[in-house]
Protein backbone atom coordinates (compact mmCIF):
# COMPACT_ATOMS: atom_id res chain seq x y z
CA UNK A 1 0.00 0.00 0.00
CA UNK A 2 0.72 3.86 -0.58
CA UNK A 3 1.73 5.97 1.97
CA UNK A 4 -1.35 8.40 3.12
CA UNK A 5 -1.15 11.25 1.22
CA UNK A 6 -2.73 13.22 3.78
CA UNK A 7 -3.51 13.54 7.58
CA UNK A 8 -7.19 12.15 7.27
CA UNK A 9 -5.74 9.17 5.52
CA UNK A 10 -3.75 8.27 8.16
CA UNK A 11 -5.91 8.36 10.39
CA UNK A 12 -8.45 6.27 8.40
CA UNK A 13 -5.67 4.04 7.91
CA UNK A 14 -4.75 3.11 11.15
CA UNK A 15 -8.36 3.04 12.41
CA UNK A 16 -8.79 0.00 9.74
CA UNK A 17 -6.34 -2.08 11.82
CA UNK A 18 -8.26 -1.30 15.13
CA UNK A 19 -5.99 1.74 16.27
CA UNK A 20 -7.47 4.71 17.18
CA UNK A 21 -5.48 7.33 16.27
CA UNK A 22 -5.91 11.57 17.61
CA UNK A 23 -5.24 14.35 15.15
CA UNK A 24 -1.92 15.44 16.38
CA UNK A 25 -0.63 11.98 16.75
CA UNK A 26 -1.63 11.18 13.26
CA UNK A 27 -0.39 14.44 12.07
CA UNK A 28 3.30 13.81 13.66
CA UNK A 29 2.94 10.34 11.30
CA UNK A 30 2.31 11.84 8.60
CA UNK A 31 4.90 13.91 8.46
CA UNK A 32 7.37 11.38 9.24
CA UNK A 33 6.26 9.50 6.34
CA UNK A 34 6.05 12.45 3.77
CA UNK A 35 9.92 13.80 4.86
CA UNK A 36 11.06 10.19 5.18
CA UNK A 37 11.89 11.12 8.80
CA UNK A 38 12.43 9.09 11.91
CA UNK A 39 9.62 9.70 14.47
CA UNK A 40 10.43 9.34 18.44
CA UNK A 41 7.58 8.42 20.81
CA UNK A 42 7.91 9.35 24.16
CA UNK A 43 5.19 8.38 27.16
CA UNK A 44 4.05 6.37 29.66
CA UNK A 45 4.10 2.41 29.15
CA UNK A 46 1.20 1.26 27.88
CA UNK A 47 -0.05 4.41 26.30
CA UNK A 48 0.08 2.42 22.49
CA UNK A 49 3.88 4.13 21.12
CA UNK A 50 4.66 0.19 19.91
CA UNK A 51 1.39 -0.18 18.61
CA UNK A 52 1.41 1.96 16.35
CA UNK A 53 4.66 0.88 14.38
CA UNK A 54 2.34 -2.79 14.43
CA UNK A 55 -0.42 -0.65 12.79
CA UNK A 56 1.74 1.23 10.34
CA UNK A 57 3.25 -2.20 8.95
CA UNK A 58 -0.27 -4.06 8.95
CA UNK A 59 -1.78 -1.26 7.27
CA UNK A 60 1.40 -0.34 4.56
CA UNK A 61 1.68 -4.34 3.97
CA UNK A 62 5.34 -3.75 5.21
CA UNK A 63 7.81 -6.04 7.08
CA UNK A 64 8.39 -4.64 10.80
CA UNK A 65 11.60 -5.41 12.23
CA UNK A 66 11.86 -4.88 16.36
CA UNK A 67 14.86 -4.10 18.28
CA UNK A 68 14.10 -4.55 21.57
CA UNK A 69 16.55 -2.27 23.78
CA UNK A 70 17.87 -3.42 26.83
CA UNK A 71 20.43 -2.31 29.13
CA UNK A 72 24.30 -3.37 27.63
CA UNK A 73 22.46 -3.45 24.09
CA UNK A 74 25.83 -3.04 21.77
CA UNK A 75 26.36 -2.42 18.32
CA UNK A 76 27.30 -5.89 17.34
CA UNK A 77 24.15 -7.50 19.07
CA UNK A 78 22.36 -4.63 17.20
CA UNK A 79 23.71 -5.17 13.72
CA UNK A 80 25.19 -9.01 13.01
CA UNK A 81 27.08 -11.42 14.53
CA UNK A 82 28.90 -14.50 13.13
CA UNK A 83 27.66 -18.25 13.31
CA UNK A 84 30.56 -19.47 14.78
CA UNK A 85 29.06 -23.14 15.12
CA UNK A 86 28.77 -23.40 11.40
CA UNK A 87 31.88 -21.68 11.21
CA UNK A 88 34.05 -24.11 12.94
CA UNK A 89 31.85 -27.18 11.19
CA UNK A 90 33.20 -25.90 8.09
CA UNK A 91 36.77 -25.96 9.13
CA UNK A 92 36.85 -29.29 10.35
CA UNK A 93 35.16 -30.11 7.19
CA UNK A 94 37.78 -28.46 5.54
CA UNK A 95 40.72 -30.05 7.43
CA UNK A 96 39.14 -33.45 7.12
CA UNK A 97 39.48 -33.40 3.03
CA UNK A 98 42.91 -32.17 3.75
CA UNK A 99 44.92 -29.63 1.26
CA UNK A 100 42.49 -26.79 2.24
CA UNK A 101 43.42 -22.89 0.85
CA UNK A 102 43.52 -20.98 3.90
CA UNK A 103 43.27 -17.66 2.28
CA UNK A 104 39.78 -19.22 0.45
CA UNK A 105 38.95 -20.45 3.68
CA UNK A 106 39.18 -17.19 5.44
CA UNK A 107 36.99 -15.54 2.62
CA UNK A 108 34.36 -17.99 2.33
CA UNK A 109 34.09 -17.86 6.65
CA UNK A 110 33.58 -14.50 6.46
CA UNK A 111 30.82 -14.59 3.62
CA UNK A 112 27.19 -13.74 3.70
CA UNK A 113 26.66 -17.36 4.23
CA UNK A 114 28.13 -17.43 7.57
CA UNK A 115 26.32 -13.48 8.48
CA UNK A 116 23.77 -13.88 11.21
CA UNK A 117 21.66 -10.70 10.46
CA UNK A 118 20.07 -8.80 13.27
CA UNK A 119 17.07 -5.88 13.43
CA UNK A 120 19.84 -3.03 12.10
CA UNK A 121 21.17 -4.85 9.57
CA UNK A 122 17.81 -6.33 8.37
CA UNK A 123 16.56 -2.96 7.92
CA UNK A 124 19.35 -1.79 5.12
CA UNK A 125 18.19 -4.49 2.92
CA UNK A 126 15.35 -3.89 0.13
CA UNK A 127 12.03 -5.18 0.54
CA UNK A 128 9.95 -5.95 -2.42
CA UNK A 129 6.65 -4.79 -0.25
CA UNK A 130 8.62 -1.51 0.24
CA UNK A 131 11.43 -0.50 3.05
CA UNK A 132 10.09 -2.02 6.24
CA UNK A 133 9.28 -0.54 9.32
CA UNK A 134 12.31 -0.48 12.37
CA UNK A 135 11.09 -0.19 15.69
CA UNK A 136 13.15 0.36 18.00
CA UNK A 137 11.84 -0.09 21.28
CA UNK A 138 12.48 1.56 24.91
CA UNK A 139 15.81 3.44 23.83
CA UNK A 140 15.74 4.47 27.04
CA UNK A 141 16.74 1.32 28.34
CA UNK A 142 20.08 1.60 26.38
CA UNK A 143 23.12 3.70 27.48
CA UNK A 144 24.74 6.98 25.21
CA UNK A 145 27.55 4.69 23.41
CA UNK A 146 24.55 2.71 21.71
CA UNK A 147 23.08 6.11 21.53
CA UNK A 148 26.00 7.68 19.52
CA UNK A 149 26.28 4.73 17.41
CA UNK A 150 22.47 4.99 16.57
CA UNK A 151 22.76 8.59 15.60
CA UNK A 152 25.12 7.79 13.25
CA UNK A 153 23.45 4.60 11.75
CA UNK A 154 20.22 7.01 11.38
CA UNK A 155 21.92 9.43 9.64
CA UNK A 156 23.22 7.59 6.54
CA UNK A 157 21.08 4.29 7.16
CA UNK A 158 24.17 2.20 6.73
CA UNK A 159 26.21 0.14 8.69
CA UNK A 160 29.93 -1.43 8.15
CA UNK A 161 30.70 -4.66 8.77
CA UNK A 162 34.46 -4.95 8.20
CA UNK A 163 34.90 -8.08 6.51
CA UNK A 164 32.24 -6.92 4.31
CA UNK A 165 32.28 -3.45 3.57
CA UNK A 166 29.64 -0.81 3.94
CA UNK A 167 25.52 -2.07 3.40
CA UNK A 168 23.44 0.66 2.96
CA UNK A 169 19.78 0.94 2.43
CA UNK A 170 18.36 1.14 -0.79
CA UNK A 171 15.59 2.80 0.36
CA UNK A 172 15.46 4.63 4.10
CA UNK A 173 13.64 2.52 6.49
CA UNK A 174 10.33 3.87 8.07
CA UNK A 175 12.09 4.10 11.92
CA UNK A 176 10.07 4.16 14.98
CA UNK A 177 11.81 5.07 18.41
CA UNK A 178 9.73 4.54 21.96
CA UNK A 179 10.94 5.94 25.16
CA UNK A 180 8.85 5.27 28.72
CA UNK A 181 11.01 8.29 29.72
CA UNK A 182 13.44 6.23 32.33
CA UNK A 183 16.02 8.59 31.99
CA UNK A 184 16.50 11.07 28.95
CA UNK A 185 17.87 10.98 25.69
CA UNK A 186 20.46 12.85 24.62
CA UNK A 187 18.94 15.83 22.54
CA UNK A 188 21.55 14.67 19.31
CA UNK A 189 19.44 11.81 18.83
CA UNK A 190 16.23 13.67 19.53
CA UNK A 191 16.79 16.61 16.79
CA UNK A 192 17.04 13.91 14.37
CA UNK A 193 13.75 13.02 15.05
CA UNK A 194 9.91 14.48 14.83
CA UNK A 195 8.97 14.49 18.47
CA UNK A 196 5.45 13.58 20.42
CA UNK A 197 4.04 12.88 23.79
CA UNK A 198 1.67 9.92 23.48
CA UNK A 199 0.11 10.56 26.60
CA UNK A 200 -2.96 8.79 28.17
CA UNK A 201 -6.04 9.32 26.44
CA UNK A 202 -9.45 11.30 26.80
CA UNK A 203 -12.21 9.25 28.42
CA UNK A 204 -14.18 9.65 24.96
CA UNK A 205 -10.84 8.38 22.98
CA UNK A 206 -10.21 5.46 25.31
CA UNK A 207 -14.01 4.48 24.74
CA UNK A 208 -13.21 4.71 21.27
CA UNK A 209 -10.05 2.53 21.35
CA UNK A 210 -11.92 -0.03 23.35
CA UNK A 211 -14.85 -0.10 21.35
CA UNK A 212 -12.34 -1.25 18.48
CA UNK A 213 -10.37 -3.80 20.57
CA UNK A 214 -12.90 -5.36 22.43
CA UNK A 215 -16.05 -4.74 20.35
CA UNK A 216 -18.04 -7.02 21.86
CA UNK A 217 -18.31 -5.27 25.30
CA UNK A 218 -21.56 -3.55 25.74
CA UNK A 219 -21.64 0.80 25.40
CA UNK A 220 -22.59 0.81 29.38
CA UNK A 221 -20.08 -2.08 30.81
CA UNK A 222 -17.33 -0.35 28.12
CA UNK A 223 -18.41 3.42 29.61
CA UNK A 224 -17.96 1.84 33.59
CA UNK A 225 -14.52 0.57 32.40
CA UNK A 226 -12.57 3.30 31.03
CA UNK A 227 -14.42 5.92 33.58
CA UNK A 228 -12.98 3.24 36.77
CA UNK A 229 -9.21 3.21 34.95
CA UNK A 230 -9.21 7.13 34.61
CA UNK A 231 -10.33 7.60 38.30
CA UNK A 232 -7.80 4.71 38.67
CA UNK A 233 -4.99 7.11 37.42
CA UNK A 234 -5.56 9.72 39.91
CA UNK A 235 -4.38 7.35 42.91
CA UNK A 236 -0.99 7.48 43.84
CA UNK A 237 0.11 4.40 42.68
CA UNK A 238 3.45 2.83 42.00
CA UNK A 239 2.21 2.08 38.41
CA UNK A 240 -0.63 3.68 36.81
CA UNK A 241 -2.58 1.69 34.33
CA UNK A 242 -1.98 2.30 30.73
CA UNK A 243 -4.62 1.87 27.63
CA UNK A 244 -3.37 -1.59 26.93
CA UNK A 245 -4.44 -2.64 30.85
CA UNK A 246 -7.89 -1.31 29.98
CA UNK A 247 -8.34 -3.29 26.90
CA UNK A 248 -6.49 -6.21 29.20
CA UNK A 249 -9.30 -5.53 31.64
CA UNK A 250 -12.34 -5.08 29.44
CA UNK A 251 -11.46 -8.85 28.15
CA UNK A 252 -10.86 -10.63 31.32
CA UNK A 253 -14.35 -9.43 32.24
CA UNK A 254 -15.91 -10.05 29.24
CA UNK A 255 -14.40 -13.52 29.92
CA UNK A 256 -15.87 -13.82 33.18
CA UNK A 257 -19.47 -12.73 31.29
CA UNK A 258 -18.98 -9.58 33.81
CA UNK A 259 -22.49 -7.38 32.44
CA UNK A 260 -21.47 -4.43 35.21
CA UNK A 261 -19.09 -3.74 37.71
CA UNK A 262 -19.03 -4.15 41.18
CA UNK A 263 -16.57 -3.72 44.36
CA UNK A 264 -16.40 -7.83 44.19
CA UNK A 265 -15.54 -7.85 40.90
CA UNK A 266 -12.70 -5.39 40.68
CA UNK A 267 -11.15 -6.84 43.53
CA UNK A 268 -11.04 -10.11 42.20
CA UNK A 269 -9.75 -8.96 38.32
CA UNK A 270 -6.77 -6.32 39.77
CA UNK A 271 -4.07 -7.95 38.73
CA UNK A 272 -5.55 -7.66 34.94
CA UNK A 273 -5.11 -3.72 35.26
CA UNK A 274 -2.40 -3.56 38.20
CA UNK A 275 1.24 -5.12 38.36
CA UNK A 276 2.62 -4.26 41.48
CA UNK A 277 1.31 -6.16 44.93
CA UNK A 278 1.34 -2.55 46.99
CA UNK A 279 -0.94 -1.00 44.12
CA UNK A 280 -3.70 -4.15 44.14
CA UNK A 281 -3.70 -3.77 48.20
CA UNK A 282 -4.10 -0.31 48.19
CA UNK A 283 -6.83 -0.41 45.84
CA UNK A 284 -8.49 -3.62 47.84
CA UNK A 285 -12.00 -3.85 49.42
CA UNK A 286 -13.30 -0.42 50.36
CA UNK A 287 -10.85 2.43 47.60
CA UNK A 288 -12.45 0.11 45.17
CA UNK A 289 -15.91 0.76 46.09
CA UNK A 290 -14.94 4.94 46.88
CA UNK A 291 -13.28 4.67 43.03
CA UNK A 292 -16.09 2.48 41.61
CA UNK A 293 -19.01 5.05 42.93
CA UNK A 294 -16.88 8.32 41.85
CA UNK A 295 -17.04 6.35 38.17
CA UNK A 296 -20.53 5.99 38.06
CA UNK A 297 -21.31 9.30 38.97
CA UNK A 298 -19.14 11.16 36.72
CA UNK A 299 -20.71 9.28 33.73
CA UNK A 300 -24.46 10.45 35.16
CA UNK A 301 -26.16 13.03 33.16
CA UNK A 302 -25.83 16.72 34.46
Amino acid sequence: MQIPQSIDAVQSTLADTGYVCGRALATVVFLSLKLGRPLFLEGEAGVGKTEIAKALALALGRRLIRLQCYEGLDASSAVYEWNFPAQMIAIRTAEASGGADRQALKTELFSEEFLVERPLLQAMRGDENGAPILLIDEIDRTDEPFEAFLLEALSDFQVTIPELGTIQAPEPPIVILTSNRTREVHDALKRRCLYHWVDYPTFDREVEILHARAPEAAETLSREIVAFVQKLRTEDLFKKPGVAETIDWAKCLLALDVIDLSPEVISDTLGAILKYQDDIQKIQGSEAKRLLDEARASLAPA
